[in-house]
C-alpha cells in the first residue's frame, strides 16, 4: 500500500481526530504566530503535507494566503470540504509543482517524517527552490532515531512508515540544501499525542 492511498484510508478518522488538536499544543500556537506576523500579507505560503487542512486554516486566519499541499487525494478532499475558502492541491514534496522561488514561506508540519531518511536531501533541495531568497521554512517533526512501521492506524489496516530525525541531524539536511538555520526547539509530548519528543527547525531560504 502507498502512503498516499494509506492516509486515503483514514483521512475522514483522521480530520476528525486532529483538526482541533492546536488548541491542545501552546508551542505550536506560538510558533506558527510568530510565522504569521513575519508573512501576513507577504505573498502565498504553503503548508506541505497540510493533511485535512487545519493547519493551513489556522494560518489563514492569522492573515496568511494560504495553500495547502499533500499526496493524498483523499486527504485534499476532506480539506476543501472543511474549508472551501482555501486552495488545496495534491502534490509531491520530490517534486513540486509549483514555480522557483514562487513562495513567501512554508511549513512542514509532521510531514517529512514518511520521507525516507535516503531522499530527505531531495525534499530539502525541492522545498528551498520553490522558496523566495529569504523564505522562511517551519519544519515539525518526531525527535529520535531510526524508522517506525505500522500496519494499524486510526483502526484502517494498513503500511506506514515513520523516519525519526535527530534535531541536528534535521537542521544537517537542511543547511545542506541552502538553508540557513534560524532556531531548533523541541518539547515533550502533550496528553494524548504519540510518546515521542517533539522538535521543531525553523529555516530561512
Amino acid at each position: 500500500m502507498s502512503l498516499a492511498s494509506a492516509y486515503d484510508a483514514v483521512a475522514e478518522v483522521y480530520a476528525e481526530r486532529f483538526s482541533d488538536e492546536l488548541a491542545h499544543k501552546p508551542l505550536d500556537r506560538q510558533l506558527l504566530a510568530d510565522l504569521a506576523a513575519e508573512l501576513a500579507g507577504r505573498g502565498l505560503v504553503a503548508d506541505l503535507g497540510c493533511g485535512p487542512g487545519h493547519v493551513a486554516a489556522h494560518l489563514a486566519a492569522l492573515g496568511v494566503e494560504t495553500l495547502g499541499i499533500d499526496l493524498s487525494p483523499g486527504m485534499i478532499e476532506v480539506a476543501r470540504q472543511r474549508h472551501p475558502d482555501l486552495r488545496f492541491e495534491v502534490g509531491d514534496f520530490l517534486g513540486l509543482s509549483l514555480p522557483d522561488a514562487g513562495l513567501a514561506g512554508a511549513i512542514a508540519f509532521y510531514s517529512l517524517i514518511h520521507v525516507p531518511r535516503g531522499s530527505v536531501g531531495r525534499a530539502a533541495s525541492e522545498i528551498r527552490r520553490v522558496l523566495a531568497p529569504g523564505a522562511p521554512l517551519l519544519v515539525a517533526f518526531h525527535a529520535g532515531e531510526g524508522e517506525i512501521h505500522a500496519d494499524d492506524f486510526l483502526g484502517k489496516q494498513v503500511s506506514v512508515d515513520v523516519t525519526l530525525f535527530q534535531p541536528d541531524e534535521m537542521a544537517g539536511f537542511l543547511s545542506a540544501a541552502g538553508f540557513r538555520i534560524d532556531r531548533v526547539v523541541t518539547r515533550p509530548p502533550v496528553e494524548g499525542e504519540y510518546p515521542s519528543t517533539r522538535a521543531y527547525v525553523r529555516a530561512v531560504a
